[in-house]
């Protein structure tokens, strides 16, 4: 930014007084010389006259210049302070005898000095003002920016008679417009560049890379499983865990890179000058290998991975956006291999991405249409062989591509946060189907998958919903049951536990879903007063094989009883299956073996029939 101080009315006076002034006394000097040849009583008067006169006109400049606010100095020509105001002494830390008669020399350090002379000279040689910014540094070591007009003075001959100077200290506006343009430009967590001063970087380098022929390598790197560290130890915690990551990644890399802090826990690092792919493999790799070591974070050790999506300028991208995309859907890839590893950015990849945002629109748009319906699969009680319950299933029919599987669709509306719209609507519609076949069957029930997007404190609207559902409707008590994976109790906190517990009060029953897939425990059961637990599809599956399933889905069976929870098993599709979890003493199946998922109003016709038996 350059200086914004402009010469005003005050300069000009003060230039105007300097003028008279020193032309008086060179006017002065004359009429003394030419009163030595008088007598000296009228030299003593004529002497006296000039002492008043002098006094008076000195009196006059220094009132002009200690009412100044900035900073004000006269130098004759040959350097000498001859003036100088309060303001400037202050500024310099010293009086004003110990200014006056001394020249820049006396008061500055030596470059200073030989640096501040030489501004000088330019300004007596050029016979023209100059303004400009400049820091100096003071006797004490300290570093003071100065906003200074530097402008000669004249006789009335126009002999150069020495310099006037006029400022304003600017340190603490300089240190005031660093700090924002840091701010706006720099990661305040970490130090390192943010988004912004990303995108500048970067499109330096790729104008660099045109020039020299070579190329630019982005890395985007996303640390896994930050957030549980963060939402188990603190906030606190996980900003140590951030700031010794960038630690690590900056080791990692040249001085002539760049790395950056895109927000939460991404970072980007762009590798300057790339003549060989394999050298944004290598330092990949090594970032992985660093990130993958302990953290110790206060008083514990926490461990995180990293997945890193690698891309290339101009092999993949021709700007900085399609750079920075290229590199995300390269990380995902990444994420979906394991995670702790990194992908190349490829062509198929971008397919996939402008693929996956097509039918994210369209997603966004079905929902807002209504577009979707459910399908039930039934739930048999293994004792009696009747329907008794039946699991609530989400279809999309897309105009164009047809059936879409939800195994495609959630996923992508749990990203996007679209879960929650087309969440409650399963729920209501759902609770609709509940109501009217609970009056045909006594305690009946129709379970719903809840994604723990919709557990979330952005979704607190829309539970509060189900809630005043369950609660104002003819259906009897217990008459929904809704599906949760146990990872979102084994990662749980105290917002999760009293949603369910609200839930539970409103008549609504919870169930595990994908029993053993993760890091199964039956002490959570109890503890969150689970109704129900249902076994992983993979368990039952290897029934078939006389494996040690068998005694696992029996021991899973007698300790869920033990608790007092029921027991459903997923995915039964062989009689064989059937028959070993009856004698496991297993309460309900479901599967293929007794029936696929149905339209609503099938399932109301065999249940109206009576027929609701496998």
């Amino acid at each position: 930014m350059g200086p914004d101080f402009t010469p005003d009315d005050r300069l000009g006076a003060l230039l105007e007084l300097v003028n008279d002034y020193y032309e008086q006394v060179e006017r002065d000097r004359v009429l003394i010389e030419n009163a030595l040849a008088v007598n000296s009583e009228e030299l003593e008067s004529l002497y006296e006259k000039l002492r008043e006169r002098t006094d008076a006109e000195r009196a006059v400049l220094r009132s002009l210049t200690t009412s100044v606010p900035d900073l004000l100095f006269v130098k004759s020509v040959d350097g000498v302070y001859r003036t100088c105001n309060h303001a400037f002494e202050r500024m310099l830390g010293l009086r004003e005898d110990q200014v006056l008669g001394r020249t820049v020399h006396d008061v500055l350090p030596g470059e200073m000095a030989d640096e501040v002379t030489r501004i000088e000279q330019e300004v007596l040689s050029s016979r023209a003002p100059d303004l400009r910014e400049q820091w100096i540094e003071l006797s004490n070591g300290e570093r003071r920016c100065l906003e200074m007009l530097r402008a000669p003075y004249f006789a009335s001959d126009g002999t150069t008679l020495g310099l006037v100077g006029i400022g304003r200290d600017v340190t603490q506006k300089k240190q005031a417009d660093d700090l924002i343009w840091k701010q706006a430009n720099f990661d305040t967590l970490t130090g390192l560049p943010n988004r912004r001063m990303l995108r500048e970087r970067l499109e330096h380098e790729i104008r660099q890379a045109d020039r020299a022929r070579c190329s630019v390598g982005v890395l985007l790197i996303d640390l896994d499983h930050s957030k549980e560290i963060n939402d188990t130890l603190g906030h606190k915690v996980g900003d140590d865990l951030l700031v010794e990551a960038a630690r690590r990644i900056s080791a990692c890399t040249r001085e002539s890179d760049t790395v950056a802090r895109l927000g939460g826990d991404e970072f980007i690092v762009v590798l300057t000058r790339l003549n060989d792919a394999r050298h944004a493999e290598n330092v990949a790799s090594k970032i992985i290998a660093r990130l993958a070591e302990p953290f110790q974070l206060q008083d514990t050790v926490g461990y995180v991975s990293a997945s890193v999506g690698i891309t290339t300028y101009p092999q993949d991208a021709q700007d900085v956006e399609d750079l920075l995309k290229s590199a995300d859907q390269a990380m995902y890839v990444a994420k979906r291999q394991g995670r702790n590893r990194f992908s190349y950015f490829t062509q198929s990849l971008q397919t996939a991405a402008y693929e996956r945002q097509r039918l994210v629109n369209d997603l966004r748009e079905a929902i807002a249409q209504g577009a979707f319906h459910l399908h039930f699969q039934p739930i048999v009680d293994v004792a009696t062989g009747h329907i008794h319950m039946a699991e609530a299933l989400v279809r999309w029919d897309h105009a164009v591509r047809g059936a879409i599987q939800p195994e495609e669709f959630i996923p992508m509306a749990e990203e996007t946060g679209l879960i929650v719209q087309l969440g409650d609507w399963v729920f209501h519609e759902a609770a609709r189907w509940a109501e009217r076949w609970a009056a045909l069957i006594p305690g009946f029930q129709v379970s719903v998958n809840v994604s723990p997007v919709q557990f979330r404190a952005e979704a607190a609207r829309s539970r509060a919903s189900w809630i005043a559902r369950a609660r104002d409707s003819l259906m009897p008590p217990h008459s929904l049951v809704i599906e949760i994976t146990e990872g979102l109790i084994l990662h749980t906190d105290v917002d999760v536990m009293s949603v369910l517990a609200s839930l539970r009060a409103a008549g609504i029953e919870v169930a595990i879903d994908d029993f053993g897939t993760g890091y199964s425990s039956l002490a959570y059961l109890h503890r969150f007063d689970v109704d129900l637990l249902k076994i992983d599809q993979a368990f039952v599956a290897s029934l078939d094989k006389d494996g040690g399933e068998t005694a696992l889905c029996e021991a899973i069976i007698v300790m869920a009883h033990k608790l007092g929870v029921k027991v459903v098993a997923e995915g039964v599709e062989t009689q064989r299956q059937a028959d070993l979890l009856a004698g496991a003493g297993c309460d309900s199946m479901q599967g293929y073996l007794c029936s696929r998922p149905i339209p609503p109003e099938q399932l109301e016709a065999i249940l109206r029939h009576g027929a609701h038996g496998r």
